[in-house]
């Protein structure tokens, strides 16, 4: 099953520029699955774009120390890059992150569309992935 996903430039193949801070970043990874239903996977898709994702989301994730969110797809696999300043704390910007305005709101909204359970918070939801591999020095 392929969906296309159309965004302003598709850099699918020829790569995506990363933003430069001026500070030293740390990148956290993460994972989850969507239900496997293809009209459902596009409305996903459509609610994150740049005209449907929600300010208040955008304000409350830029407000609690990330830098960037990026979010990848393939089939209902998705995956998370968060990049954020050396002394970011998760657990803590997660738990701030749960209670600011309309977060809970679109938890439950995006609820339909994960393979998670309602009512979850999204630190609930995303699963951390570990690094297994690098190009070592």
């Amino acid at each position: 099953m392929t969906f296309r996903i159309m965004t302003e430039t598709d850099n699918s193949k020829s790569g995506y520029q990363c933003r430069k801070y001026g500070v030293p970043v740390k990148r956290y990874c993460q994972t989850m699955d969507l239900k496997d239903d293809p009209g459902l996977i596009e409305k996903y898709i459509s609610a994150h774009n740049r005209y449907n994702s929600w300010p208040e989301i955008r304000e409350g994730i830029r407000s609690v120390g990330i830098l960037e969110m990026e979010i990848y797809i393939l089939g209902n696999r998705l995956f998370m890059i968060v990049e954020t300043p050396l002394d970011f704390e998760w657990d803590s910007a997660m738990t701030k992150l749960a209670t600011l305005p309309r977060q809970a709101e679109w938890e439950d909204y995006v609820a339909m569309f994960q393979n998670c359970q309602s009512g979850c918070t999204s630190n609930e939801k995303w699963r951390m992935m570990e690094r297994i591999f690098y190009l070592y020095e």
